[in-house]
């Protein structure tokens, strides 16, 4: 299980990482692009993955981590169930997350 204040501390523990608003929920960026957002009311977050990594952490548990269900999934968004997940899976999911929005470059 992973807390909020968790969540925020693996979060902004990668370098340029800050917390800003996103609509309802609480967003994590780093070059002003989002790898993470934080849903507080639902323990839910959502993690901008590539595909590939997409598909290897929800082959650990697809009740834990699992794409959004729609197009945005289809992108690599990918749910995390934050009462569910194990800290060492969570950690190495939100650095890959924040790794690729990093490396990521403007077209």
């Amino acid at each position: 299980m992973i807390s909020v204040s968790t969540f925020r501390n693996i979060a902004l523990s990668f370098e340029g990482a800050e917390e800003l608003p996103h609509f309802e929920k609480t967003s994590f960026r780093t070059k002003k692009k989002i790898f993470a957002t934080l849903d507080i009311k639902k323990n839910l977050a959502c993690l901008k993955l590539s595909l590939a990594h997409q598909s290897v952490f929800s082959a650990y548990d697809p009740s834990v981590i699992y794409p959004v269900p729609n197009s945005w999934g289809k992108q690599g968004w990918t749910y995390v169930d934050l009462g569910k997940v194990k800290k060492d899976l969570f950690s190495d999911a939100l650095y890959c997350a924040y790794s690729e929005v990093r490396q990521k470059k403007k077209g």
